[in-house]
């Protein structure tokens, strides 16, 4: 295992203040007070945060709703104009946002660029997409050439972002970005760790000449200030655990309004008995410590097929010792510290609690405090079982624990025995199989061949989980009409259902029953139907 150094301040790593005073105007904050943010790299002082009164939050829901109207009364031209200006200033500024991301997360620069990516993909997706999408639609109606039906979109108005803090550029714009081009005013409440990334995102999109109010932010905890957010918007996007899920679930029914939620996992990688290690092993090492495996999709439990288990657990030991961890900002390092203390403790808390139950570590499994204060080492473990926290709760760092199956179906078993159903891979040799293995997984994507990426990347198609994991998808048709409301607009010609004049009820009734009749072969013909 080999690190970078850490520098011994915030400064010396090229960090000012201006950059944090530059940013914080784009906020709706201050009347509540400061919060000081620390850096992970440091575990030291970053910047104070001003945070939003309840009476900002309602200003700023207030703003965005007043220019709700004209923006969704922008032709859809202008509105996809905008934001391809943004994402070409995305990607021309991106290395001053590869800092603020690093410097807020701790994360390795190169996750860092995969949110950058991730933002620019769905926003070019979006942007072709959204005019055809969002167009009014013919339907066949009641009855053929008499009856003419047309669905219509409209925006559902002021959408609210609850977005976390481990991808704090993807998840302040990847759902935002359609939210907008759907015609609605969008109120952003980033984690307050995080808060930055998504002032220099609103910058950015004003700079790409988006109205002024149609992209808010408010700042804060989620139970006070995301609480007053979701009272008065109406939509909710929301990203983040499934206990946290769950309240904001029940205080969106209570509304009556709508929600979409990508919430936590325990995701499980299946390596089939004809799987080549070494590819079975570059896709493990990613798919688990991608982002320190602070990332709803990371693997978190590994099934192995008992003819490849002991050689795969010693290439990937081998593989993960060589990992570099990265505690200062720029490129170089696969991985970083944790977030914060809390989430140390956590983290290291589920795998001492398994190792006393009788979890043996592969690699890693402890705190490297020499290298930086809040650094957890890449960690494999074997011999976890049912009853530790490790088996079952999603554990969101660099943790990951190897289990030995006996065949296909073993493996299916074990990996569906969860409550979570975000996200799942199968690697292969033999690609029809892994596919028809797919189908019988309980999760809302699987990857063949590939740990997350494919399946995220692939933004034309939808990305929501299955039971604890979440409600909804983001990406696809989905993820642009989940910010409407539909509208059915029929229009009668002649004569509808009602009897006309000189006509019996009886006769009528018969009549149309023959109609509905004769209009059967216009649909699907089952096989064997006589």
């Amino acid at each position: 295992m080999t690190s970078t150094r850490t520098a011994l301040t915030l400064q010396d790593m090229g960090w000012t203040a201006a950059t944090a005073a530059e940013l914080t105007d784009q906020f709706n904050g201050g009347e509540a007070g400061y919060r000081e943010v620390k850096a992970p790299f440091t575990n030291s002082y970053l910047y104070a945060l001003p945070l939003s009164s309840d009476h900002a939050v309602d200003e700023a829901v207030a703003r965005a709703r007043s220019s709700q109207l004209r923006w969704a009364a922008t032709k859809i031209t202008e509105r996809i104009d905008v934001m391809l200006r943004f994402h070409d200033l995305l990607l021309r500024h991106r290395e001053d946002v590869l800092d603020i991301i690093q410097f807020e997360t701790g994360k390795a620069r190169r996750d860092a660029l995969e949110e950058l990516l991730d933002v620019c993909v769905v926003t070019q997706y979006y942007a072709r997409t959204a005019k055809r999408l969002l167009a009014d639609r013919a339907h066949r109606g009641a009855i053929p050439v008499l009856t003419s039906v047309r669905e219509v979109h409209h925006p559902i108005g002021v959408v609210g972002v609850i977005a976390p803090w481990n991808y704090p550029l993807s998840l302040a714009l990847s759902d935002a970005v359609p939210a907008m081009l759907a015609g609605n005013a969008v109120v952003v409440k980033p984690d307050v760790q995080t808060s930055l990334t998504a002032g220099w995102c609103r910058r950015l999109l004003r700079e790409a000449g988006l109205p002024a109010n149609v992209y808010q932010l408010v700042t804060g905890d989620g139970p006070t200030v995301g609480a007053r957010l979701i009272d008065q918007v109406d939509h909710v996007m929301f990203t983040g655990s499934s206990a946290t899920g769950r309240i904001v679930a029940a205080r969106c029914g209570e509304r009556l309004i709508s929600a979409t939620m990508e919430l936590g996992g325990k995701n499980a990688l299946i390596v089939r008995a004809d799987a080549q290690v070494g590819r079975a092993v570059r896709i493990a090492e990613r798919a688990v410590f991608a982002n320190s495996g602070q990332l709803c999709i990371a693997m978190e439990r590994i099934y192995v097929d008992r003819k490849l288990f002991e050689p795969f657990v010693e290439q990937l030991r081998n593989r993960v010792a060589a990992l570099k961890i990265g505690t200062r900002p720029g490129w170089g390092s696969d991985l970083g510290p944790l977030i914060n203390d809390t989430h140390l403790d956590r983290v290291s808390g589920q795998v001492e609690q398994a190792l006393a139950a009788g979890a043996t570590v592969v690699s890693g499994g402890r705190r490297r405090p020499e290298i930086g204060p809040l650094v957890y080492l890449p960690t494999l473990l074997t011999d976890v079982t049912v009853g530790m926290d490790l088996c079952g709760q999603e554990t969101f760092g660099p943790v990951a624990s190897i289990y030995v199956t006996s065949d296909d179906d073993h493996a299916i078993q074990l990996a569906n025995d969860t409550e979570y159903g975000l996200n799942a891979s199968i690697v292969t040799a033999d690609v029809g199989r892994g596919k028809a293995l797919a189908r019988r997984l309980n999760s809302g994507s699987v990857n063949i061949n590939d740990g997350y990426a494919a399946a995220w990347g692939s933004v034309a198609a939808p990305l929501g989980g299955r039971g604890a994991s979440g409600l909804g998808a983001r990406h696809g048709i989905a993820g642009l009409l989940n910010y409407t409301e539909s509208q059915t607009i029929a229009t009668q010609r002649i004569w509808g259902f009602s009897a006309p004049a000189g006509i019996s009820d009886r006769r009528w009734a018969d009549l149309l029953a023959r109609s509905v009749r004769i209009m059967r072969p216009l649909g699907h013909r089952s096989k064997g139907a006589s």
